[in-house]
């Protein structure tokens, strides 16, 4: 079965602004606390086919995750192939858009992550980087961040200490319907409202991106922050 995503971001800039939406969370929700805390690396490309990567890596996959591989190249208008290095674990992503935004920051999108299993012989994001590479795709940019996950009524919140953009707070919900996703982008809303946190405007958001995608090498493993209006 297909999973649909609904994320908004927001963007917080300091580690204050992060301690503040930490403490409106607990007051708010007296049950939220820290669920996990890692490091990241997530490169991601552009330029390929998502059939012909379906093809490179559905010997790995189990036949669910090829299915929905399957599933979701067959959908695509718009995706997002990235590799990502979660505290040691390696993981391939493929994210593909299912309203008007992108499906690199979109708000609602389909979703498709896999733990690499060693025994594929894929134990590092170099070698699973390789494989899309060998599959015709480029490197379009390299990310690294600190993330703490949080549930806060309901709602699905990390907060990101991003190479390049500062914290950042990303409020998710995952639906099994699309026709729920209505629902679960009102709820998340609500609950930034109640947070006093905005929602950061697509196109602004776009703007970063680009940058970011621009000077990368600069800021990828650094703490160094740039503003784009």
């Amino acid at each position: 079965m297909q999973s649909y995503e609904v994320e908004i971001k927001a963007l917080l800039g300091s580690s204050e602004r992060a301690d503040e939406v930490r403490a409106a969370m607990k007051k708010l929700d007296p049950a939220c606390m820290i669920q996990s805390k890692n490091e990241q690396l997530n490169h991601y490309f552009e330029g390929g086919d998502l059939h012909k990567l379906s093809d490179y890596f559905s010997p790995m996959f189990p036949e669910d995750t090829r299915r929905k591989f399957l599933d979701l190249a067959r959908r695509a208008k718009t995706y997002s192939v990235r590799t990502r290095d979660k505290s040691g674990e390696v993981i391939l992503v493929i994210k593909v858009a299912v309203d008007e935004t992108t499906s690199e920051n979109g708000i609602s999108r389909m979703e498709l992550e896999n733990k690499m299993d060693p025994s594929s012989g894929i134990k590092s994001i170099e070698q699973l980087d390789k494989l899309i590479i060998a599959s015709g795709f480029q490197v379009q940019a390299k990310w690294s961040r600190l993330r703490e996950e949080y549930v806060c009524k309901g709602v699905n919140v990390t907060l990101d200490k991003n190479a390049g953009y500062g914290w950042l707070a990303e409020f998710e919900r995952m639906v099994s319907d699309e026709t729920l996703l209505g629902e679960a982008r009102a709820s998340i809303a609500s609950l930034m409202e109640s947070l006093g946190v905005r929602e950061l405007p697509q196109d602004r958001l776009e703007r970063m991106f680009k940058f970011y995608n621009s000077h990368w090498r600069e800021y990828y493993g650094t703490d160094k922050i740039f503003t784009v209006e």
